[in-house]
C-alpha cells in the first residue's frame, strides 16, 4: 500500500509540474498601478479613444497652461481654413504685451508674425503670444474664450469652462485629464503643430532684432521616443500638470496628468504610462478594403460589377496576444440598376463580443450606368 502512495505522489508532483509553467504563460490582464502623488491621469489610444487607464478622469480640476492647449487648436483651425495665415502679422496690444508669467516679452504695439507667436505658445507657453492671437482671431480675448467654450461644447467636452486663453489662475476655469486627451487629440492632427512641436531650444528674434530664448517645456518632446508633442502647465492651484502624445509601432498614445506633486512626478508618470500602454496593447486593422475583395455587387442587365471599398478602415486595440471575439455583418444589396463612383451603397457593422461597436459606410469604386435595352438583348445572347 505504501509503494501504491508513493507512486501516485510522484505522478501528482510531475503533473503539478506540468501544470505550473502552462498557467505561466496563460495571458492576463493587463493593469498599471503607481505611488506617484497626483490628482488626475489617464492614457487613451488616439484612433479608437480607448481608455486604457483611468482614475479620476472627469474631474473638473484647474489645468493651468495645459488650456493653451484650446489656444493651440483654434489657431491651427483658423490656418486650415484659410481665414488666417502663417504669414499674417500681428499688432502686439498693450494688454497682451503685460500678461507676465510665463511669456516671450513681446513689445506693444509693435507688429509679430503669427507663426512666430504661435510657435513661442507652443514652444515656450507663452501668455502674451497667447493672448496676442487670440485678439488676432476674435477681437478680444473674451470673444476669443467664448469659441473656446464651443469648440469644448463641440468636442464633448462635459468637464470644461474656459474663462481665459492662457491657463492664469482664475476661480471659474477648470477641465478634466480626458477632456484635455480630446483636445491634444484634435491638434495632433495639423501637420503645422509639428513644425515646431519637436524644437527643443531656439532663440525668438523680436522685430528690433532683440532676442528671447525658448526652451521647450516639454521635456518629454526630447527625451522620450516617439513623442509627437503635448503641453505642460503650472501653478500654486493647479500643481503640475501634461498632456503629451507618443507614436510606436504603429500605435499612438496620449498620455494626460493633472495634479502632480512635482514637475519630475509629471514626467515620469506620463512616460510610465506611455511605456504600459505601448507595452501592454497592440492596434489591429478589423476592417479594411481586403475585406471586401469578393464582395462586388451586381450591375442589372450589364455583364459587370460594382467594385467597392471602405470608407474608413478600422482599428482595434486590445492586450498583446489576446484573442479579439468579432464579426463583420454587411448590409449590402445583391444588385443595383446603376451606381455612381463613391456613393454609398451600404455599410458593415464591426462586432466585438457582441456588441456593435462600430458602423462603416461601403462605397462604388466606379459609376455605372442604368442598362439599356440593348444591354439586355447582349445578355441574353450571351447566356
Amino acid at each position: 500500500m505504501k509503494k501504491k502512495i508513493s507512486v501516485f505522489s510522484v505522478i501528482m508532483l510531475l503533473l503539478v509540474a506540468l501544470v505550473i509553467p502552462m498557467r505561466a504563460i496563460t495571458p492576463v490582464e493587463a493593469s498599471f498601478s503607481t505611488d506617484a502623488n497626483y490628482r488626475s491621469a489617464v492614457l487613451i489610444e488616439r484612433n479608437s479613444g480607448k481608455v486604457l487607464f483611468e482614475n479620476a478622469g472627469h474631474e473638473k480640476l484647474p489645468i493651468a497652461s495645459v488650456t493653451k492647449l484650446m489656444t493651440i487648436l483654434l489657431t491651427l483651425e483658423k490656418i486650415d481654413a484659410g481665414e488666417v495665415s502663417l504669414d499674417d502679422m500681428i499688432m502686439v496690444s498693450a494688454n497682451a504685451s503685460g500678461m507676465g508669467g510665463s511669456q516671450i516679452f513681446l513689445d506693444a504695439n509693435v507688429e509679430y508674425n503669427l507663426g512666430e507667436l504661435l510657435k513661442s505658445v507652443i514652444v515656450a507657453s507663452a501668455n502674451d503670444s497667447s493672448v496676442a492671437l487670440a485678439e488676432y482671431i476674435a477681437g478680444s480675448e473674451n470673444n476669443f474664450v467664448a469659441m473656446m467654450n464651443e469648440r469644448a461644447r463641440e468636442l464633448g467636452m462635459t468637464d470644461t469652462n474656459y474663462v481665459n486663453c492662457t491657463g492664469l489662475p482664475s476661480v471659474d476655469g477648470y477641465s478634466s485629464a480626458i477632456d484635455q486627451a480630446k483636445v491634444l487629440n484634435e491638434v495632433l492632427n495639423y501637420d503645422v503643430y509639428y513644425n515646431y512641436s519637436h524644437i527643443w531650444n531656439e532663440e525668438f528674434v523680436h522685430p528690433s532684432n532683440r532676442t528671447t530664448q525658448m526652451t521647450n517645456t516639454n521635456k518629454l518632446s526630447r527625451f522620450y521616443e516617439g513623442c509627437l508633442g503635448g503641453k505642460t502647465g503650472s501653478t500654486n492651484q493647479a500643481k503640475y500638470c501634461l498632456a503629451v502624445g507618443a507614436e510606436r509601432n504603429d500605435m499612438e498614445l496620449i498620455s494626460v496628468v493633472l495634479g502632480a506633486e512635482n514637475s519630475a512626478t509629471r514626467f515620469k508618470l506620463a512616460s510610465d504610462l506611455l511605456n504600459y500602454g505601448f507595452e501592454n496593447f497592440e492596434s489591429r486593422t478589423l476592417f479594411s478594403d481586403e475585406n471586401l475583395i469578393g464582395k462586388n455587387i451586381l450591375i442589372k442587365g450589364q455583364n459587370r460589377t460594382a467594385r467597392l471599398r471602405a470608407e474608413r478602415e478600422f482599428t482595434y486595440v486590445g492586450e498583446k496576444n489576446g484573442e479579439i471575439n468579432f464579426s463583420l455583418n454587411y448590409n449590402l444589396p445583391s444588385a443595383l440598376n446603376s451606381v455612381r463612383k463613391d456613393e454609398v451603397v451600404g455599410n458593415v457593422e464591426i462586432v466585438v463580443d457582441g456588441v456593435v461597436v462600430d458602423t462603416i459606410n461601403i462605397l462604388s469604386c466606379d459609376t455605372h450606368k442604368e442598362a439599356t435595352i440593348l444591354d439586355y438583348i447582349h445578355e441574353i445572347i450571351e447566356n
